[in-house]
């Protein structure tokens, strides 16, 4: 017996036991993911409540084209965008500016690994009440530079309609660029050094081979950080939830933030799917404009 059909053979034989692995994900996964995303499609379409049992009665598209008439449902997916365009930039290029500077370190790239990444680990209830500590007025140390110059104390970076979207993007900035800098600094680590030693031989400036050479081979890694904080952003709850609540007034409400406040604060679960549902679309529309971007320049510059 040649070898290809012995290894086809010891697959099938592999296959059920290669099944049991996968199942305990697959379980939790239908139950949890799969499972509330049917739900939430078909509840869309009836006017699901809290305070009664089923589905409820029909109601076709009434609940989409409510969302599409409430001014609050625009104002935070505006938000939603906002936050979006504050945060993506310089979670992308701050991460990648980091993560060379760490890669070119001679010494201690074990603390900047650390210090970098760690403030990721922490929940985001920890983050918000440090970040919100620090934006406090008069006491907080983000007022402690005017203190020191005579300026008089203002209402405080969260407490202003026209600044409070910017210190949530700050917090959040803060805490999750450490997961964007590990994925730079993989993917530099599977840059040859032979590269950056032949550019130097050719008399390549340290910025012209991270033009020539850095940029260009990160390019997969760079279309994979903006892809998933693209999406991350679209997502933004948890700092808001605790940081302002969406004030003040409704100045920082986001997405899920009006989802979760017509599901369990108006009790009006097909409202809120009909919400989520949009919501789900906008993404996956945004992600593929991403990907269709990042592959024809991929292709033109190929063919250049």
């Amino acid at each position: 017996m040649s070898e290809r059909p012995a290894r086809q053979v010891d697959a099938k034989r592999n296959r059920p036991q290669a099944w049991l692995f996968i199942a305990p994900f697959g379980l939790f996964y239908l139950a949890f993911m799969i499972g509330p995303a049917v739900w939430m499609f078909i509840a869309s379409f009836f006017n699901t409540s809290t305070v009664h049992t089923g589905l409820g009665s029909f109601a076709g598209l009434a609940n989409y084209a409510e969302m599409f008439a409430r001014d609050d449902f625009w104002s935070s997916l505006w938000h939603t965008l906002q936050f979006t365009l504050y945060t993506v930039p310089p979670l992308v290029i701050l991460s990648f500016v980091l993560a060379v500077l760490t890669n070119r370190a001679s010494r201690g790239q074990w603390f900047f690994r650390l210090a970098f990444f760690l403030p990721f680990i922490l929940p985001s209830a920890t983050i918000s009440l440090i970040w919100v500590f620090i934006f406090t007025p008069s006491t907080g140390l983000w007022s402690l530079p005017g203190q020191l110059l005579g300026l008089e104390a203002g209402a405080g970076m969260l407490a202003d309609p026209a600044t409070a979207m910017i210190g949530i993007a700050i917090a959040t900035v803060w805490w999750t660029i450490g997961f964007n800098f590990v994925l730079y600094l993989a993917g530099l680590q599977e840059i040859p050094r032979e590269l950056y030693e032949a550019a130097a031989v050719d008399g390549a400036s340290p910025w012209q081979q991270i033009r020539s050479v850095t940029i260009p081979l990160l390019r997969r890694t760079t279309a994979l950080v903006i892809l998933l904080q693209i999406i991350a952003s679209l997502k933004i709850f948890d700092q808001v939830y605790l940081m302002t609540s969406g004030g003040p007034g409704i100045s920082t409400q986001v997405a899920l933030g009006l989802i979760t406040e017509t599901a369990f604060t108006d009790n009006r679960i097909g409202a809120a799917s009909a919400a989520s549902v949009l919501l789900f679309l906008i993404i996956i529309v945004i992600a593929i404009i991403q990907q269709v971007v990042e592959r024809a320049g991929a292709e033109r510059k190929g063919a250049s």
